[in-house]
């Protein structure tokens, strides 16, 4: 993975310092359903060129996503704004950890303006948890939706915040900007939030994705989780339950991947068919749309999902 360039004035850190301190967790070898195409095709080297013109991070390099190589060839990228160093230390997560340096001011510019030179019809903005700032880094993301909306105007927005934990009226500032997809990803199942997620809160995640859809209706609402962390199915299957009365429309499915020894052990990896069988449920539940596979991510074809989204809630109205 190569590393975006760092121009907000940081001091050098560890890349996980405390991830550092965990013991080596064992490494299974990935079965042949994971294996992804290299990076470096015309396109891929399009979209880098347009990410470091622009000086931004994106989630693809960061996370170390294992689509980066097909997402990149089809200048499709995850902005992952207010820098790249997080406050939190999850279990699952590739991002660096520590003390971020403050917030750049114009880089809800330079995301518009490499957003309208990519073209993209669709593009979602992530961000690293900011437990540091008051309003969790709110405002800064309604900044970018702004300059989104001038530069590109037809491009739909989707954003997938952190949890806002105890941050008042954060997530009222991100909604009154009016993204068109309000995205928070669970993760994992609550019995496993301690281990995974220990600066999160289960329910409060849960009632942040609830109260969106309370404060627009109209707003499309989505949430992901990773499998094969040592959740049962009876638990996958209640946290569906759970979003569903939360009314969240958009459930996705990936497996987690451990991104070094360093990291929570992936438990198993879940065939393809167990995906389709989790999808299938959770269709039957009434989610609008679900995308269940291996290799899903939140970002992953987030473009398409979201024409079939659309068209989801139109058919249903229609019925």
């Amino acid at each position: 993975m190569v590393t975006l360039l760092d121009t907000t004035g940081a001091q050098p850190r560890l890349r996980h310092p405390e991830k550092a301190s965990r013991p080596d967790t064992p490494v299974l070898p990935k079965p042949s359903w994971l294996r992804v195409r290299a990076a470096g095709s015309p396109g891929f080297v399009h979209t880098q060129t347009i990410v470091r013109e622009h000086r931004l991070h994106t989630v693809c390099e960061e996370a170390a996503c294992p689509n980066i190589g097909e997402c990149w060839q089809k200048r499709h990228a995850t902005m992952m704004i207010m820098g790249d160093v997080c406050t939190r230390a999850c279990a699952f997560c590739n991002v660096a950890t520590g003390r971020p340096s403050a917030l750049d001011a114009d880089e809800p510019r330079r995301v518009a303006h490499a957003v309208a030179q990519l073209q993209l019809e669709h593009v979602v903005v992530t961000s690293v948890d900011r437990d540091d700032l008051a309003d969790g880094g709110a405002r800064h993301f309604a900044k970018t939706i702004a300059a989104i909306r001038c530069a590109s105007p037809t491009t739909t927005i989707e954003v997938l915040t952190p949890d806002f934990l105890r941050k008042d009226g954060a997530l009222e500032t991100v909604i009154a900007a009016r993204p068109d997809v309000f995205n928070h990803n669970l993760e994992t199942v609550p019995g496993l939030y301690l281990k995974i997620r220990p600066g999160a809160r289960y329910f409060h995640s849960l009632r942040l994705l609830q109260r969106a859809k309370e404060l627009d209706a109209q707003m499309f609402t989505k949430s992901g989780i990773m499998v094969g962390l040592g959740e049962k199915r009876e638990d996958v299957l209640q946290l569906m339950d759970d979003l569903r009365s939360a009314d969240v429309d958009f459930l996705t499915i990936g497996q987690y991947l451990q991104p070094t020894r360093k990291h929570a052990a992936v438990e198993r990896y879940v065939p393809p068919d167990e995906f389709a069988a989790l999808a299938q449920s959770a269709n039957g539940k009434g989610f609008l749309q679900v995308s269940a596979s291996p290799l899903t991510r939140s970002s992953y074809h987030a473009g398409d999902d979201f024409r079939r989204l659309r068209a989801a809630r139109i058919a249903r109205m229609g019925t």
